[in-house]
C-alpha cells in the first residue's frame, strides 16, 4: 500500500503591481500591522506613526516578506467604520512606512475607495476579507491597478460571523465558495497571477471547523492559486492552549507547522522572527521527506 500527501507546491510566481514575489523554497512571511485602537491581538499598540514605522522595520530586519497594513478592526464583533475614518488612520502610517522599508505593502480593506489610495501610496496587495464582495468597485480597481488581491472566505460579517457558524462539510464549502470567487475575479479582467486565497481561519467558524480547515489545508493549495493562512494568535489555540493573546506564540507556532507541511504559500502572522523560523525548519524538513511512504500490507 503506498500513503501520498502531496499538497500543490507548484512555483507561483505573483504579481504585485509593478514587482512579482515568486514562491521557492518555502513560504513568504506577511507580517501584521494593525493601526486600529480595538483589534484582537494589538490593537491600540501601534497607533502613531513613530511607533508604526518603528515595528514595520523591525518586522523587516526579523525577515518579513510583506508588511499588511489594516485600519479597521475585523475582530469577531466589531463594529464597521466609514471610509474618512479609516482613511484617517491608514494613510500617514502607509505613507510613512513606504518610505521606511523596502518591502511589498498589502492593505486590509474592503472598500474600493480606501484601497485607491493606499495604492497611489504604493501598496501593492489588497487584502479584502469578503473576496471583493464588499465594494462593487474593488474588482474593477484591483484589474485596473494591476495588483494582487487576497480573497478570503467568511461566513456573515465582523459584526456577526461568530453568532452561529454553521456548515454541511466546512472544507468543502469553503473551496467551492473560493472557486467561485476565482471566477468572479477573472471575469473582472483581473489575472491568475494576481489572486491569493484565503479559508479564512476564525472567520465564521467554530472550533472544529478551524481545526478541520488545517487538517485538511493541502486541499486549498490545489485550487491553482497561491494560498494564505492567518492563524496567528487566534482564539481557536487560545482554547487550545488555555493561553490569552500575547501567550499563544508556541501554539501559533504548531499551527504554522502544519500549514507548512500541507503547502501553505504566504503566512500572516505578528511574530516575524518565530514564525519564519518555524517555517524555515518545517520547510527544510519537507524538502528531505519522500512524496510516498511504502507501508507493508497487513
Amino acid at each position: 500500500m503506498t500513503l501520498t500527501n502531496t499538497p500543490s507546491h507548484k512555483p507561483f510566481v505573483l504579481k504585485v503591481g509593478s514587482q512579482t514575489l515568486t514562491f521557492g523554497s518555502g513560504p513568504l512571511i506577511m507580517g501584521v500591522l494593525n493601526v486600529t485602537p480595538d483589534s484582537f491581538s494589538d490593537g491600540g499598540a501601534f497607533l502613531t506613526v513613530d511607533q508604526a514605522v518603528s515595528h514595520a522595520k523591525q518586522m523587516e530586519d526579523e525577515g518579513a516578506d510583506i508588511i499588511d497594513l489594516g485600519a479597521e478592526s475585523s475582530r469577531p464583533g466589531a463594529q464597521p467604520i466609514d471610509e474618512h475614518e479609516e482613511l484617517s488612520r491608514l494613510m500617514p502610517v502607509l505613507d510613512a512606512v513606504r518610505q521606511a522599508v523596502s518591502l511589498p505593502l498589502s492593505v486590509d480593506t474592503t472598500k474600493a475607495a480606501v484601497a485607491r489610495r493606499a495604492i497611489q501610496a504604493g501598496a501593492s496587495i489588497v487584502n479584502d476579507i469578503s473576496a471583493l464582495r464588499g465594494d462593487s468597485l474593488m474588482a474593477g480597481l484591483v484589474a485596473e491597478a494591476g495588483v494582487a488581491v487576497v480573497l478570503m472566505h467568511m461566513q456573515g460579517t465582523p459584526r456577526t460571523m461568530q453568532r452561529a457558524p454553521h456548515y454541511g462539510n466546512v472544507v468543502d464549502e469553503v473551496c467551492a465558495f473560493l472557486r467561485e470567487r476565482i471566477q468572479a475575479a477573472l471575469g473582472a479582467g483581473i489575472q491568475a497571477s494576481q489572486i491569493i486565497l484565503d479559508p479564512g481561519f476564525g472567520f465564521g467558524k467554530l472550533q472544529e471547523h478551524n481545526l478541520r480547515l488545517l487538517a485538511e489545508f493541502d486541499l486549498f493549495t490545489r485550487l491553482g492559486h497561491p494560498v494564505l493562512v492567518g492563524v496567528s494568535r487566534k482564539q481557536f489555540i487560545g482554547n487550545l492552549v488555555d493561553r490569552p493573546v500575547h501567550e499563544r506564540g508556541y501554539g501559533t507556532a504548531g499551527a504554522i507547522a502544519v500549514a507548512v507541511l500541507k503547502g501553505a504559500h504566504i503566512l500572516r502572522v505578528h511574530d516575524v522572527r518565530a514564525m519564519k523560523d518555524t517555517a524555515s525548519v518545517v520547510s527544510a524538513i519537507s524538502r528531505h521527506g519522500r512524496s510516498s511512504v511504502e507501508v507493508p500490507n497487513a
